[in-house]
């Protein structure tokens, strides 16, 4: 992969939860820890890397931000948020750490070669992709 662009933007994914203490242990058991700057009972800044951050959201802090209606996760996905791993084990332990924290299985494992992946719903319905994927197979552009 190319090196990072000079002008490189950060990325906040705002999703709406039902449960701001239970999503933020649900995430907390797979790894992810929360910037306490920006956390506080209403919403939770999950960092992802220095330049990627969830904030998880209270439904009425999150309808704060839109005029349309909160995505009914039982029935629609509102996304698909994809994660990359270092490998292909790590993909599996994610996942499984994922379903033994109270989420469930979304789709069966994809596994082209040079691509990897699995994927999970957490426990407010928000489809996970979690891949990994060969860096010998990706060209340089």
């Amino acid at each position: 992969m190319e090196a990072p662009l000079a002008n490189a933007r950060m990325i906040f994914v705002n999703l709406s939860v039902r449960d701001l203490p239970r999503s933020m242990q649900f995430f907390s058991k797979l790894g992810f820890e929360f910037n306490k700057q920006f956390t506080d009972e209403t919403a939770a800044c999950m960092i992802v890397s220095e330049q990627a951050f969830v904030m998880l959201l209270t439904e009425s802090k999150f309808k704060q931000f839109t005029k349309n209606e909160i995505c009914d996760t039982s029935k629609a996905s509102e996304g698909l948020f994809a994660l990359s791993c270092n490998s292909r084990e790590e993909v599996d332990q994610i996942v499984e750490k994922a379903v033994a924290a109270g989420g469930r299985h979304a789709m069966p494992k994809m596994d082209m070669g040079f691509m990897y992946g699995w994927s999970f719903y957490d426990v407010d319905g928000h489809h996970w992709e979690v891949m990994w994927m060969d860096p010998a197979a990706v060209q340089p552009q």
